[in-house]
């Protein structure tokens, strides 16, 4: 068989006796760079797993000669190896209008957040060690202080996210014994994350009490016995319950709960630790006003309102984290170095409050005004019209975007973008063709996500801060539309 040098394939298919060895394969000097760079065994894995597609496809007399040829055979190559160790996660720009995306990473890091990570991942650290001491260390404790010092708890823990925040203090607390929740308050969030499956997953029994729109004192009252471990509230931030309704509000419980010597446990979920009526957003509940309450332990997310990486935070009484902490589930459950560091450069920021709205991503990106998002889609509109002409038409256009799909989704914020429609295409074809639009900017280098609604593809700005890597892109747009 000749090497691929010496090609001898003639007519317009390849035969399978056409195809090189590895070996000869291997001899070109793209081949021979690619094994210095990559090494042996990927780069030959490749090789051959290319060679098996290229013979399967030469036995259907479907293989072109010219994909046998040296050159084709090491562009495909390297084209096979490139793709073989490219990341699966990548960076997106998030067009969607959704800000906290749970499909999309959530909450952005601050870049004292990332500082911190390059700082800390490139040598050996402090996670378990007491540098006071010289002994064995608490990881619990490199966050504890700033938390209570946030929120005004006793005492401090952190899991690896919220639904394990809410597992541990279940499994802590009420294991084998009964927890008494409103009805009302047992909501599905995520991936079909269920309390009813979350209160059996940690082996305790779940009391409903009340009904789905009404839930009165007395109803908590009438259900504590010698069995009831805990108390439970859900924040239901994820869905509205209007009209004829009723709740039970923490203070009020934890009153009930004390007085029957049964601990309460509140599940926030998005956590935020600032009051976002300041900054002109919706109100969301605080675990510092919680705490004061009266609960006796607060749960939430680190990677939602609070602008964090993802992390279960648990604050509360002494007595309760402490068993929390010493359940032996919270081993299985803790957060590692990474999301630590994290954790803690993302906390310190709300030690400065004044500054919080431009040093926390998540914050800045919810308080931006809709008039520069407005400017920003103005600026862009041309650009972007030559780069799908004539195909699409762009316009500007007013959007309401949301805050997050799990942190407040019901609640609209005024924003603008770029709505690109199909340009003379009959009604049938516009949903295929808004379908390759999306597919070709999804393809870019730096995937861009937008959404698909009245017959448009929208393009919501709140979240592109800086537009030149979305701009510098266009050109291969242009190229994926033709």
């Amino acid at each position: 068989m000749a090497a691929p040098e010496e090609s001898v394939v003639h007519g317009s298919t390849a035969r399978p006796q056409d195809l090189p060895s590895v070996d000869q394969l291997l001899r070109g000097d793209t081949p021979r760079a690619l094994l210095a760079e990559h090494g042996r065994t990927l780069v030959v894995g490749e090789a051959r797993a290319l060679l098996d597609g290229l013979r399967t496809r030469a036995v259907a007399g479907t293989l072109p000669a010219a994909d046998v040829q040296p050159e084709a055979l090491a562009h495909a190559l390297t084209e096979r190896v490139q793709a073989r160790i490219a990341p699966r996660m990548r960076a997106v720009l998030n067009l969607t209008g959704t800000v906290i995306h749970t499909n999309l990473g959530r909450a952005l890091l601050a870049d004292a957040a990332l500082q911190r990570l390059m700082t800390l991942m490139t040598s050996p650290n402090n996670l378990e060690y007491d540098l006071g001491s010289g002994g064995r260390g608490d990881r619990d404790s490199l966050v504890e202080e700033l938390l209570c010092s946030i929120t005004g708890a006793e005492a401090a823990t952190v899991v690896n996210n919220n639904a394990a925040a809410v597992l541990l203090t279940i499994s802590a607390l009420a294991r084998e014994r009964e927890v008494i929740v409103s009805r009302g308050e047992l909501v599905e969030i995520g991936g079909a994350f269920r309390m009813p499956d979350v209160m059996a997953s940690a082996g305790a029994r779940m009391v409903e009490v009340g009904t789905t729109n009404r839930t009165h004192p007395h109803d908590y009252e009438r259900a504590i016995n010698e069995h009831t471990g805990l108390l439970m509230k859900v924040h239901t931030s994820n869905y509205a319950v209007q009209g004829f309704t009723a709740a039970v509000d923490e203070a009020t419980l934890a009153g009930i709960a004390h007085a029957r010597g049964v601990p309460l446990a509140t599940d926030l979920g998005s956590g935020s630790l600032v009051d976002l009526a300041h900054y002109g957003l919706p109100r969301e509940p605080l675990p510092q006003e919680m705490l004061a309450a009266g609960c006796d332990v607060v749960t939430f997310s680190g990677d939602k309102l609070l602008g964090g990486p993802q992390a279960g935070l648990i604050v509360g009484s002494k007595a309760a984290v402490g068993r929390i902490r010493k359940f032996p589930m919270k081993r299985a459950l803790r957060m590692s170095k990474l999301p630590l560091a994290a954790l803690e450069a993302t906390l310190s920021l709300y030690l400065r409050p004044e500054r919080l709205a431009q040093d926390l991503p998540t914050l800045r990106l919810l308080t931006r005004p809709a008039d520069a998002i407005r400017e920003m889609a103005e600026a862009l509109q041309p650009a972007v019209q030559a780069a799908v002409s004539p195909r699409f038409t762009v316009e500007v256009v007013p959007l309401l975007g949301q805050i997050g799909s799990g942190s407040l989704p019901v609640e609209r914020l005024p924003s603008a973008g770029l709505a690109l429609a199909p340009a003379g295409t009959a009604k049938k074809g516009l949903g295929t063709a808004l379908d390759q639009l999306a597919t070709a900017l999804r393809g870019l280098p730096l995937p861009v996500i937008g959404r698909i609604a009245e017959d448009r593809l929208l393009l919501d700005l709140r979240c592109l801060e800086d537009s030149a890597p979305f701009v510098a892109q266009l050109p291969l747009l242009r190229d994926a539309l033709q």
